[in-house]
């Protein structure tokens, strides 16, 4: 799960170099992927479709095998699909090691319109084989090691109902390959809200390897507490309207009744309800925090203006791309403090907040930036740790933000801060974050330097943040939308912005065609000016932009 929250591992760039595989090897993982590919859908305009494409890929595999570093020991499975408009294709893999999963296995084959091979992108070029699969260090006790790892990083509360549930590994995120734990634990703080952690143990020594916080955002109208009256499309029932949009995969919001979760061995055995918000005459809520049909109307709006900007500004049905909707708890918990996205229910979380330093965490850029978090799960998956965890977080400020600024709405104007409508007084500052000047809130970086990947995540985040600002708009003065910013540069050099929406589509192309597990910032300039140059061509304006932002922020 991916919170909003103040707070995955740095890897190797890629190359092509790598070990042969026997071609027996070869032809059983393509015949197994050929026989996992969906139905073949038609492309627009005679490109190819995801089966076409994935089946290109699979031929690819035998051919390339030795290049993509794949050996008869390893399996395959589809994660992602991009299919250019020029026919061009991008199919995204995961990788198993004699059946146990690898950390840093996944790849993108990249393919011409005729399905030739181009090239590849690996988040390790490593030989993934490892001297046994069999642990020296006993399940037990990896899970015994991650629940004091919970503890530890939750010193000075009281902990309950704490499960760990440990998975065998292969980790190839952290230099040489190795058999390892991967232990998620998950507990409840003393207010019964979740607390959860993912800990990496190697499965020889029992040394922890990584760690890393992992809970990883009819026609009506509806009176929100943040952006105002607002549109919603409903569901007419009987003679009673659910709050459920059949417009945009049948997304919808539901009261959790300030219940949680109770998770065991990684398996929800009961989740908070998400009891299904419901109205008479479909005008929804009152703006006051006082009817709790309010927080639903924010959040389905956030949904629902989400959904709007990845497909009609990037041509994305929906978080998986599948055009199926997810759905939204509001009500959550005793005074939570937090929103998060959970991979596991495909759903968006919101809390009330504690009223002092924050309030109901249901504003539109908190909903845009947890949706994303569902994106980038289903594609570049970065690892929620070291740099790329960084990136993963900036991943869904910068789309957060690119979503409000889309959603146009006089209530909620369109700025370059996080959670600004969501921050109370004893908060002590104007937002979460600040993209012009991460630093601001204290902890962020502005720049990048090697101890980068040692902050957390929401800090780290702050070199990608200050990159895609200055991306945008540029260095120096300026006010947006009423708001006045000022962004430094590193390097003392001067920035021309070139815009959001190439930004917006430089990032998602680099995030869903270039970045892996493992990118790391050096991994994200090569990701962004490769889309910058697919998009625009090499040294184009736009490429030397993005080149010289990145300079801006210490990354060269």
């Amino acid at each position: 799960m991916s919170r909003i929250r103040i707070r995955q591992t740095r890897g190797a760039r890629p190359h092509t170099r790598g070990s042969r595989l026997a071609a027996a090897g070869v032809a059983a993982a393509a015949t197994a992927l050929l026989a996992a590919a969906l139905t073949p859908t038609a492309g627009a305009a005679g490109r190819p479709g995801r089966a076409t494409a994935i089946d290109n890929a699979a031929a690819a595999l035998v051919k390339e095998a030795a290049r993509l570093g794949l050996t008869s020991a390893e399996g395959t499975s589809v994660r992602d699909v991009v299919v250019d408009a020029n026919g061009g294709q991008h199919v995204r893999y995961d990788r198993t090691y004699r059946k146990l999963p690898v950390l840093g296995g996944d790849f993108i084959v990249h393919l011409a319109p005729d399905g030739s091979y181009r090239g590849a992108n690996r988040a390790t070029s490593r030989d993934l084989s490892v001297p046994t699969t069999t642990p020296a260090l006993a399940a037990p006790e990896a899970a015994d090691l991650a629940t004091a790892a919970l503890r530890a990083a939750h010193l000075g509360e009281t902990l309950k109902k704490v499960t760990a549930k440990p998975q065998l590994v292969v980790d190839a995120l952290h230099g040489a390959p190795r058999l390892a734990w991967r232990t998620n634990v998950v507990g409840q703080d003393s207010l019964g809200n979740p607390v959860a952690r993912t800990v990496l143990t190697d499965a020889r020594t029992g040394r922890q390897i990584d760690a890393w916080d992992s809970i990883e955002t009819a026609t009506g109208d509806g009176q929100s507490l943040y952006s105002g009256t607002v549109p919603l499309e409903t569901t007419l029932s009987g003679s009673t309207y659910q709050l459920k949009d059949p417009t945009r995969g049948n997304t919808y919001t539901g009261d959790a009744t300030n219940k949680t979760d109770l998770c065991i061995f990684g398996i929800c055995v009961s989740r908070a309800p998400a009891t299904l918000f419901t109205d008479a005459d479909n005008h929804w809520g009152t703006g006051a925090a006082s009817d709790r049909s309010s927080a639903a109307v924010d959040a389905q709006y956030g949904t629902n203006e989400t959904w709007d900007y990845y497909k009609n500004v990037h041509g994305r049905t929906g978080i998986a791309g599948d055009g199926k909707g997810s759905y939204n708890r509001v009500h959550y918990g005793s005074n939570y403090n937090n929103a998060f996205w959970d991979d596991s229910c495909f759903c968006m979380t919101y809390g009330d907040g504690d009223g002092t330093t924050l309030g109901p965490l249901v504003a539109l850029d908190v909903a845009g930036h947890e949706m994303s978090h569902g994106v980038t799960s289903k594609t570049a998956a970065l690892t929620y740790s070291g740099e790329s965890g960084g990136l993963n977080e900036a991943t869904s400020d910068i789309f957060g933000t690119l979503v409000e600024f889309y959603a146009n709405n006089s209530t909620d104007r369109g700025d370059y801060l996080i959670g600004e409508k969501i921050v109370r007084a004893g908060f002590g500052k104007a937002a979460l974050r600040f993209m012009d000047q991460p630093s601001k809130d204290g902890n962020s970086a502005n720049c990048w330097s090697s101890s980068v990947g040692n902050l957390d995540v929401h800090y780290s985040s702050g070199v990608a943040n200050h990159f895609a600002y200055l991306l945008a708009e540029g260095s120096g003065a300026k006010t947006i939308n009423g708001v006045s910013y000022n962004s430094p540069t590193c390097n003392n050099s001067t920035v021309t912005g070139i815009g959001r929406d190439k930004l917006g589509a430089i990032w998602y192309r680099a995030l869903t065609v270039y970045m892996t597990s493992s990118t790391n910032y050096a991994g994200a300039r090569t990701a962004t000016l490769n889309a910058a140059k697919d998009l625009y061509g090499a040294g184009s304006t736009e490429y030397n932009a993005v080149a010289a932002a990145w300079s801006a922020v210490s990354v060269s």
